[in-house]
């Protein structure tokens, strides 16, 4: 989040928000990389106005009855990416980007306790055991869960955009939009031609590793011809559901 700011419109949106009685808002922290909810934590007017300002998040502690700034201490630091109200403007949601673990007992994620909704349902690894086993502790303590595909694709995007638009010395990606599209379709069309190959070797490690090629040249091809992820999204899910007729080609 950028610090330029302005005074007036910040001024409004406090004055928006439904604060409750103690003058504090539920504040819900997502992680913008792996999509986890972290943590559940309370703002105050000035935490909040300290948050936007300086582009961490910071909270109100209601136990210390004081502000709190998240790593302070820890160096666990959250860097907010977006932050919004919702719709009965009572409770707001932070997007960070998290550095290390967000709980104070060393996990991920604070809503590592998974309750047992169904009968005979495996929990994961249990760390602890509660209540007859009704609730399981799950996943393992300094551990950063991997980020989805789908997430990956888009921070990758979003840097192959700002390399377009930048243009830094050194770097492949310039190098590649500086060539043009013949060389990026050059590029698409060699990886194509390596993950073919390591498919019919039936290299596994090669696969994974062309593959990961493959997909970000094809980014940049989409980034050169100003076609978005959400495009591609949008055309995979309109053929969700329908049936195809099989052509051999």
């Amino acid at each position: 989040m950028s610090n330029k700011i302005d005074e007036t419109a910040l001024e409004q949106v406090l004055k928006d928000i439904r604060w409750n009685r103690d003058g504090l808002v539920p504040a819900v922290v997502q992680d913008v990389e792996s999509g986890q909810v972290l943590m559940l934590a309370y703002m105050n007017a000035e935490a909040l106005k300290r948050t936007v300002k300086e582009g961490r998040a910071c909270y109100y502690s209601r136990s210390r009855q004081s502000l709190w700034l998240k790593g302070e201490t820890s160096g666990h630091f959250q860097e907010v990416v977006d932050l919004r109200f919702d719709c009965d403007r009572d409770a707001v949601l932070l997007l960070v980007k998290q550095t290390g673990v967000a709980c104070h007992e060393n996990y991920f994620s604070c809503f590592h306790n998974k309750i047992a909704v169904k009968e005979g349902e495996e929990s994961g690894e249990p760390q602890e055991q509660e209540n007859d086993g009704l609730w399981t502790t799950v996943g393992e303590p300094g551990v950063r869960p991997d980020a989805s595909l789908g997430r990956i694709m888009e921070t990758l995007a979003e840097t192959i955009r700002q390399r377009n638009l930048e243009r830094p010395e050194g770097s492949y990606t310039t190098y590649l939009f500086t060539k043009g599209l013949d060389k990026i379709l050059k590029k698409v069309g060699e990886e194509c031609a390596e993950v073919i190959i390591a498919a019919k070797n039936n290299a596994p490690d090669e696969i994974r590793y062309e593959t990961a090629d493959l997909l970000y040249h094809l980014l940049v091809l989409l980034e050169d011809r100003k076609i978005g992820l959400e495009e591609i999204a949008a055309e995979l899910g309109s053929r969700r559901g329908k049936k195809s007729v099989i052509k051999d080609r």
